[in-house]
């Protein structure tokens, strides 16, 4: 015969009281967890909500209103701002500024970058001392570099670094920054943005080459392919392709957002020969305070640089692994 095992009404209870402190237990972890994340993350959604979400979307508010030296909207012009942005001549032309200096700073950059990775990748002593000498400059801030750039590097006068390097070859002054014909302030702009993100981009590069397995070069190597251009052509370069279009579309949005070096370096000169988009907006912001008007602009800007990216990754095939 089969024994049955029976439960007292005591034992019941103690079971039923255990489980019940059990899942008090779970619940006091549950709510330890929640407050432990909330407590780190909950300041930092509080300020995007505050200083980033917030105002974006009252400044989407106000490119439908006339607001003039006021964040309140006075009366509201529907697409009037957006038309009024799209027939700005000032705008087009800083449109076409941006579009000047991206032909710059993009290729050279991503190129630089790229080089400056394979180097330092190779090297087998003190790498990590390379990788800091050249990423150190992008802890530098725009504003510092640009002043450098422009009152002691890049200064009109003999006493400037460029030009008493031209000045020992036997070569007379140059005004960079002021002079219209040439246009040498194109290469102040694009050497100071240079040097403050060329390290960045290369820490994305030797990223990218440190995932490579070795054992593809090993096997090329066995099939007759020489080192160097063989192999980059062949192996290096398309496994680099993701790591290229990060930098690409990177680079590309940080160019469209340029405003630190065009401002300062250009504010002492005829600052229309170089005026990007957000500098614009800036003046427009600044001296008429219609807000209305540089809020539509503004919106025209994110819409742009969202659409030109979105194309990018779509175009490049951003994210593949075959």
């Amino acid at each position: 015969m089969k024994s049955v095992s029976t439960t007292t009404p005591a034992e019941m209870l103690d079971l039923r009281e255990e489980n019940q402190k059990s899942v008090r237990r779970v619940r006091r972890q549950s709510l330890k967890a929640a407050l432990i994340f909330w407590s780190f993350v909950g300041p930092l959604i509080i300020g995007l909500t505050v200083f980033f979400y917030i105002p974006i979307l009252w400044s989407l508010v106000l490119s439908f209103a006339d607001a003039r030296a006021t964040i309140t909207p006075s009366g509201w012009v529907g697409l009037g701002n957006y038309r009024a942005m799209f027939g700005d001549p000032e705008f087009i032309r800083a449109l076409v500024t941006f579009t000047i200096f991206a032909a710059f700073i993009v290729p050279t950059t991503l190129l630089s970058a790229l080089g400056l990775a394979l180097l330092v990748n190779s090297v087998k002593f003190a790498q990590g001392f390379f990788r800091s000498v050249f990423f150190l400059p992008t802890a530098c801030s725009y504003v510092l570099a640009s002043i450098v750039w422009k009152m002691s590097i890049f200064n009109g006068s003999s006493f400037g670094l460029a030009n008493t390097a031209r000045h020992t070859v036997g070569l007379d002054p140059i005004s960079w920054i002021s002079s219209p014909n040439p246009p040498w302030y194109w290469l102040v702009l694009v050497t100071v943005r240079l040097w403050l993100q060329l390290g960045i981009y290369m820490i994305i590069f030797i990223a990218g080459l440190q995932e490579i397995p070795r054992e593809l070069y090993e096997a090329a190597l066995v099939d007759g392919a020489r080192r160097g251009w063989q192999t980059f052509r062949h192996i290096t370069f398309p496994l680099l392709r993701n790591a290229s279009i990060a930098v690409l579309l990177l680079n590309v949005i940080a160019a469209f957002q340029a405003f630190d070096e065009f401002f300062n370096i250009m504010s002492g000169g005829n600052q229309i020969l170089a005026r990007p988009p957000l500098v614009y907006l800036y003046n427009i912001a600044l001296s008429d305070q219609n807000y209305g008007y540089g809020s539509a602009g503004a919106i025209i800007l994110t819409v742009i640089i969202v659409i030109f990216t979105l194309i990018q990754g779509r175009f490049l095939g951003f994210g593949r692994t075959d």
